[in-house]
């Protein structure tokens, strides 16, 4: 390991320990004290996002995952504020009992101690991460992007503000250079960094499981279905599409194909009207490109190709693919999902119940948009990513994933006999 990469790791260890052992509440100060930084120092934050924006391609998908706006800063700085709020896990009983011999044993939360994270072009991921690790007692070192290099560093000096203001170590929140130096030392720091947590596209989590020696909890890229059921309702249905793939396209929860039921093709005109206004571009099969032909902009609509289901756009792109039944739309999600959010459209208990049985996702919804894939509208008040895998969590990752546990055995002077 280079040793000045080595420093910066046991500079963070030796603070995520001091962390580990400081008041819950002085935790939250340090977190609300940064918001307040956020908010303080917004027109050098939006600068420094200008610069990081003009230097990438304008048509890249991931403009819009880059870009901060006064709003978009100030509902970051408002998630902080909701984390700081919220009850800390560290230190919770999770579970407590009594041997026969007398002995007592809990269970109890504690920081993993440093956590590593790897993201692309998500300068709120800064924020987001140093809260979250903050008040859970766990020092975080950060690998952003190049893309974000400059916003990430505005920010960092806002959060590093706030921690010498509350008299905490700077050393809790390290943001390593952007180049590809960093994610190899980071990958391979055993012994300094408990987790990695990687955040972006399936190209950079796929490396970062290929190539980690410290442990991994993925963060997933998202392929996301919506499928109208033969008992859908036309209005709710066409809200929640329209939401699911609209509302921002370049996040992991935004639809990517909807399927629908051949008996409601007649609906699908009205289903896709309000995508039509957001110049959405449908990749239909054979039935829906007929059903919708006339209805819908010409130069919007055109034939799917395999390519296009297991497609995760991050545009504004969808494609459809009509079904004969449940059961079919089950065995293409089944195929096709990346495991993060599913949706199904209907006003039949009975389908709901199995299509939220049988699908194999971290978020299930009925009647409701995948855009809720968030830490924030699930009370979490931010999350570290969105976790598809089922070790240790899954879904949006809040303050008690940030933690795991130790056995804490009291007694009274009882051996082991045998």
């Amino acid at each position: 390991m280079d040793t000045n990469y080595r420093a910066l790791f046991e500079a963070a260890r030796r603070a995520g320990a001091a962390l580990a052992d400081t008041p819950a509440e002085r935790l939250s100060e340090a977190v609300r004290t940064a918001a307040g930084e956020l908010r303080n120092h917004t027109a050098e934050i939006l600068a420094a996002n200008e610069e990081d924006l003009a230097a990438m391609d304008p048509v890249s998908p991931l403009c819009d995952r880059l870009r901060l706006t006064p709003e978009r800063i100030a509902s970051i700085a408002a998630d902080m504020e909701s984390v700081a709020t919220l009850p800390s896990p560290q230190g919770e009983t999770l579970a407590e009992w009594k041997r026969p011999n007398g002995m007592t044993i809990r269970k109890v939360r504690v920081p993993f101690g440093v956590v590593g994270m790897i993201c692309e072009a998500l300068p709120n991921v800064t924020a987001d991460i140093f809260s979250l690790c903050l008040k859970t007692g766990n020092a975080c070192v950060l690998k952003g992007g190049g893309d974000a290099r400059r916003s990430n560093e505005a920010i960092t000096r806002s959060l590093h503000e706030a921690l010498r203001r509350t008299g905490l170590d700077p050393d809790a929140f390290t943001l390593l250079p952007s180049d590809h130096t960093s994610v190899g030392e980071l990958l391979n720091a055993v012994g300094y960094v408990d987790v990695v947590i990687p955040r972006g596209g399936a190209g950079l989590i796929r490396f970062v499981r290929e190539n980690a020696r410290v442990p991994v909890i993925e963060t997933g890229a998202g392929i996301v279905h919506t499928y109208f059921d033969a008992a859908g309702d036309v209005e709710k249905g066409r809200r929640v599409i329209c939401n699911a793939k609209t509302r921002r396209v370049s996040v992991c929860n935004a639809l990517d194909c909807l399927l629908i039921h051949r008996s409601c093709l007649s609906d699908l005109p009205a289903l896709c009207a309000p995508l039509a206004e957001h110049r959405v571009t449908l990749y239909a099969d054979p039935d829906a490109l007929a059903a919708l032909a006339g209805h819908y902009p010409a130069a919007l609509l055109l034939p799917a190709t395999e390519e296009s289901y297991g497609t995760e756009f991050l545009d504004y792109k969808m494609a459809i693919r009509s079904v004969a039944s449940l059961d079919e739309a089950l065995a293409h999600i089944a195929r096709y999902s990346s495991r993060h959010s599913e949706a199904i459209i209907t006003e039949d208990p009975a389908a709901a119940e199995l299509f939220t049985r049988r699908v194999d996702a971290a978020c299930v919804y009925v009647n409701v948009s995948t855009a809720f894939t968030d830490g924030g509208q699930f009370g979490f008040g931010a999350e570290v990513g969105i976790s598809t895998q089922k070790l240790h969590a899954r879904g949006p990752m809040g303050l008690p994933e940030l933690t795991t546990y130790k056995y804490i055995v009291s007694g009274d002077g009882q051996i082991r006999q045998s």
